[in-house]
């Protein structure tokens, strides 16, 4: 309905015949719409569109409660900001209700006796759709009150009795009436208050302290969790599991391309960039450490790799090649398989290794980055197509390469070493100094870690040599 037109009393909204739906019918009349619009019903959302979005659209078809399972950087808090694209634009509510009272049934008492004194005139207001979604992160210290609410001593002080539903403050649930409720890393909530929680899932209501207050609220809860604290530690109670309609494991992205899509959407981006230049294997080797980390014994794979993990470790390697192009004083910014040795900044405070050794998150970042190299390496070269490389190498040559090092002086290496010209436009036709230097590092570096040539390395700076 259109801001301007938008009914301002109970009188008005009856006579624009406007229909309030629960709110779990509101979702699915709306994603209902966009399957047959065919339109993108979680945007920003990738690698789940076989797996997990179409077990979360049946269970908004179904009108069940949903808890996400999965390790840590698997998009399940996007997941849930994101079912808000399932809500109307913006809803009527009576006005100044803090619990978002339908302007047809009135729940609580303020309201109530707001709509038997005016009636048809009762005021109101309309809420957004993010208004209507609230997300609570559980620690050990969520109370009751914090979630459903408590006697407001203030109110009593102001002349409300004790057992008056009008001296309680509400919490998080009430205040989200009508809305989505999250609760994030539910095994991590008290198990006093997950017992507390049980109205909510079935009766679809709330207690207050000990009084006779019930309210009929309409809420729809999704939760989060890691699977190894939802199912192996016991840390929630089983009749709150047994409430939930719908448990869905997400997954870390189970193609490359979808890994290098997250990395490109969720990088950090700034107004210099128009001088980038990113090539498609650096991308795939950034990508690649991931993968390696998890398939790696030395990674503690119950905590996970998150997808955080390619992000960062891409910002850092831009970031390092920003930083050359700098210094260096050249025009075009284009990172080099140098840069990588940089990663471990971002990449060792976002793995747990199995055991603990001073320097090991280097050795280990290290060698999954060599790991990384070789296997996108292989995927754009067979060896023995760079013979003439090696046979260059065996005359005698030697080729110095660095992430300090001015790209000015690598166009002059593949000119000096026979077959590295044509290797160099199998990756790239682009005859810029910056993305030159980015191809022959990287075919430099694949033949070393293919046992082609030896590489001698002091800091930052590399020797090949045969």
């Amino acid at each position: 309905m259109p801001k301007a037109k938008r009914p301002q009393t109970i009188g008005a909204l009856r006579k624009s015949n406007y229909e309030v739906l629960p709110v779990r019918e509101e979702m699915r009349k709306n994603l209902i719409a966009k399957i047959r619009a065919e339109e993108i019903v979680f945007p920003g959302i990738v690698g789940f569109e076989n797996t997990v979005i179409p077990q979360i659209e049946n269970a908004i078809l179904a009108g069940q409660d949903i808890i996400l399972l999965g390790e840590r950087g698997q998009a399940k808090s996007r997941i849930i900001r994101s079912m808000t694209n399932l809500l109307d634009e913006a809803i009527p509510k009576i006005a100044e209700c803090e619990i978002n009272d339908d302007p047809y049934k009135p729940i609580c008492r303020v309201c109530r006796d707001k709509v038997a004194e005016l009636g048809d005139k009762t005021p109101l207001e309309w809420i957004t759709r993010e208004e209507r979604y609230s997300e609570k992160l559980a620690t050990p210290d969520i109370s009751i009150a914090d979630l459903i609410g408590e006697i407001d001593p203030i109110k009593v002080a102001e002349g409300h009795y004790l057992s008056d539903e009008l001296a309680i403050h509400y919490g998080l649930v009430p205040r989200t009436n009508r809305g989505i409720f999250c609760i994030n890393e539910l095994p991590d909530l008290a198990e006093r208050i997950q017992v507390g929680l049980f109205n909510l899932m079935e009766e679809r209501d709330v207690q207050i302290k000990g009084y006779r207050v019930q309210l009929p609220l309409d809420v729809f809860v999704v939760s989060t969790a890691n699977p190894e604290d939802y199912t192996n530690r016991g840390r929630i109670v089983t009749p709150l599991k047994d409430r939930y309609g719908s448990q869905i494991h997400t997954h870390y992205p189970l193609n490359p391309k979808d890994e290098i899509v997250i990395m490109e959407q969720e990088r950090a981006r700034f107004p210099e960039e128009e001088k980038m230049v990113i090539p498609d294997y650096m991308k795939e080797i950034v990508a690649e450490i991931t993968t390696q980390a998890r398939l790696s014994s030395e990674i503690n794979q119950r905590s996970g790799v998150s997808v955080r993990v390619s992000i960062a470790n891409f910002e850092t390697m831009l970031g390092n090649a920003v930083r050359r192009a700098i210094r260096s004083g050249e025009e075009w910014t284009c990172p080099r398989v140098s840069d990588l040795s940089f990663i471990v900044a971002s990449f060792a405070g976002k793995i747990e290794l199995e055991t603990f050794e001073e320097g090991r998150e280097s050795r280990v970042t290290d060698d999954l980055t060599r790991r990384a190299v070789l296997r996108i390496f292989s995927g754009y070269f067979d060896v023995d197509e760079l013979e003439p490389v090696v046979t260059a190498f065996d005359m005698g040559n030697r080729a110095e390469t660095g992430s300090d090092l001015s790209a000015a002086g690598y166009p002059d290496l593949v000119k000096k070493i026979d077959g590295l010209a044509p290797a160099v436009k199998k990756l790239t036709t682009d005859n810029r100094p910056e993305v030159i230097a980015s191809a022959v590092e990287f075919i430099l570096e694949g033949l070393h870690l293919s046992r082609k040539l030896n590489c001698d390395r002091s800091g930052e700076a590399a020797v090949y040599r045969r």
